[in-house]
C-alpha cells in the first residue's frame, strides 16, 4: 500500500459518543399496537454471577486484548424489530445501525432462523470513495483520510493488533465486529487495468464503493432459547488495569457509541459469497432461478423444470468452478471440496440451484484475504445504464440474473423480476411498519 497523503482533524460534536444514549436499559419501556405501554424489565443479576463473569474476563484477558462482556434477559415480549425501535429512535435514523433477520433453507421451504442480531451506532467507520478511505474513530473523535489502492488494507491493518476472545456462552451467531457493504464498483480495486476508475460512468447515487461499521455493542436473540443477549467488546489496551477495563465494560453494556450518517441498505440475498469460520473458508454460489409454484405440485413440476434446464445448469456449474478457483486462491492444497452440488433451496419468491465450496484458509491469511480472493463476484450482474439520470429518488432495487452465450432476454427479464419481487415486497412491510409511527 502506498499512502500518497495523510490528514487528522477532530469531528464535529454531532459525530462524537453520545454517552447517554442506552442500548438496553434495565428498564425499556415502548409503545405498542395497541397504544398502550409495555415495560419489560431485567432480571438482576446475582453476586455469584457477577464473581463469575469477572473471573472469566480476567482468565480471558491473560490471551487476548478483545474480551466480550454479555447479559442474558428473557425475550418473551421483546422481538427484534420492538427493540430496534427502541434503540434507534426517529431522530437517530441518520446514524448507522442495522437489523439481521435469518433463514434456514429447506428443501421444501425456508423457514426463520434462529438468530437475528441488531447493532447502533459503531464506534468506528470506514468509507471508501474511488482512491480515498476516510476512517471516523467515534471513540477518539478523530477522523483520517489516505489514498490507498486497496480499501481493504485499512480494516486489516486495524485489526492485526487485535486478539478477540470467544466465551462459550455467547451464541454461535454475529456477536460483533465490522457490518457494512461492498458495492459492485469494488471490483475496480481488484482489477484496476480493465476497470479504471476514470472509465466508470457517471455516478448519479454518489455513495461510497465501501462502507464499514465496527459494532462493539450489538443483541442477539436466540428464538429457540428466548433469550437476548446483550454484547459489549472490550478493548484492553484502552485501559491500564484489567479491573479499569472490566468495570468500565460493565458499566458500558448499557451504552451506545458514535453517531455518523450513511446510506440506508436493505438486502435480501441468501447467498454467501465468502465466509470464513473456524479457518474454514465457504463459498455458496446461487445460479439458475425460477419463480415459486402457487401449489405444491405446481413447485415441483418447476423445480423439475429447473434442473432440466441446460443452460440454468450449465450456468451454475460454471460458477461453481469459479467458486472452487476462488477458494483455491486462499486454501491448503488438497483441502477444497465441494460439499453439496445442484440442491434446490426454496425461498419466497423463486427457488435456486445451490452448491457449497469449502476449503482451509491459510495459516498466513487472514478473513479479508479470502474476500478479495472472491472479486469479482460471479454472480452479480452490473446494473443496465439508464438513458436518463434518475433525480430524487427515495429506493434503488436491483437484482440480476447471469447473462450467457444461449440466454433467453425474457426469461432473464423475467427473473430478475421474480428477484426483486422480495424486495419491493419488504419495503411494502417496512413502510407500514416504521413510517409515520
Amino acid at each position: 500500500m502506498e499512502t500518497l497523503a495523510i490528514s487528522h482533524r477532530p469531528l464535529p460534536p454531532s459525530l462524537r459518543r453520545s454517552s447517554a444514549a442506552s442500548i438496553l436499559p434495565p428498564s425499556v419501556t415502548l409503545l405498542n399496537n395497541t397504544t398502550r405501554f409495555l415495560t419489560l424489565r431485567c432480571s438482576a443479576q446475582s453476586p455469584t454471577a457477577s464473581v463469575d463473569h469477572s473471573v472469566k474476563f480476567k482468565e480471558a484477558a491473560k490471551h487476548g486484548n478483545l474480551i466480550p462482556l454479555y447479559r442474558s434477559i428473557f425475550s418473551d415480549h421483546l422481538t427484534p424489530v420492538m427493540a430496534y425501535r427502541c434503540l434507534v429512535k426517529e431522530d437517530d435514523r441518520d446514524a448507522p445501525s442495522f437489523l439481521f433477520e435469518s433463514v434456514e433453507p429447506g428443501l421444501k421451504a425456508s423457514n426463520v432462523g434462529r438468530y437475528s442480531v441488531i447493532g447502533a451506532q459503531p464506534t468506528m467507520e470506514i468509507v471508501a470513495k474511488d482512491d480515498m478511505v476516510t476512517v471516523m474513530d467515534h471513540h477518539e473523535g478523530r477522523k483520517t483520510e489516505e489514498r490507498v489502492d486497496d480499501p481493504m488494507v485499512v480494516p486489516r491493518r486495524i485489526m492485526e493488533q487485535w486478539k478477540p476472545q470467544r466465551i462459550d456462552e455467547l451464541p454461535e451467531a454475529f456477536c460483533g465486529g465490522w457490518v457494512g457493504y461492498f458495492s459492485y464498483d469494488t471490483v475496480r480495486y481488484v482489477e484496476k487495468k480493465k476497470l479504471p476508475f476514470s472509465k466508470a460512468p457517471e455516478d448519479d447515487r454518489n455513495l461510497p464503493d465501501v462502507h464499514l461499521g465496527l459494532y462493539d455493542d450489538v443483541i442477539v436473540f436466540d428464538h429457540v432459547e428466548k433469550k437476548a443477549y446483550v454484547i459489549h467488546w472490550v478493548r484492553m489496551d484502552q485501559y491500564s488495569s484489567v479491573d479499569e477495563a472490566y468495570k468500565d465494560g460493565t458499566d458500558r453494556l448499557e451504552t451506545l457509541v458514535s453517531r455518523a450518517r450513511g446510506c440506508i441498505l436493505v438486502a435480501s440475498s441468501p447467498e454467501i459469497l465468502t465466509r470464513v469460520k473456524k479457518r474454514k473458508v465457504t463459498n455458496r454460489p446461487l445460479a439458475g432461478t425460477i419463480r415459486r409454484g402457487k401449489t405444491p405440485k405446481e413447485d415441483y413440476m418447476l423445480e423439475n423444470q429447473l434442473l432440466h434446464d441446460e443452460k440454468q445448469c450449465a450456468e451454475h456449474i460454471m460458477l461453481v468452478d469459479l467458486g472452487r478457483n476462488d477458494v483455491g486462491k486462499v486454501s491448503k492444497p488438497g483441502s477444497v471440496n465441494v460439499e453439496k452440488l445442484m440442491n434446490i433451496e426454496r425461498y419466497s419468491h423463486v427457488m435456486h440451484i445451490s452448491s457449497t465450496v469449502t476449503g482451509e484458509l491459510l495459516d498466513e491469511l487472514s478473513t479479508w484475504d479470502a474476500l478479495r480472493a472472491a472479486l469479482p463476484v460471479g454472480t452479480v450482474s452490473g446494473a443496465p445504464k439508464d438513458a436518463n439520470k434518475r433525480r430524487d429518488w427515495l429506493a434503488h432495487l436491483q437484482a440480476g440474473a447471469g447473462i450467457v452465450a444461449d440466454s433467453d432476454p425474457s426469461d432473464e427479464h423475467r427473473e430478475c423480476e421474480n428477484k426483486a419481487a422480495a424486495l419491493a415486497r419488504a419495503i411494502d412491510l417496512a413502510e407500514s411498519s416504521f413510517v409515520d409511527k
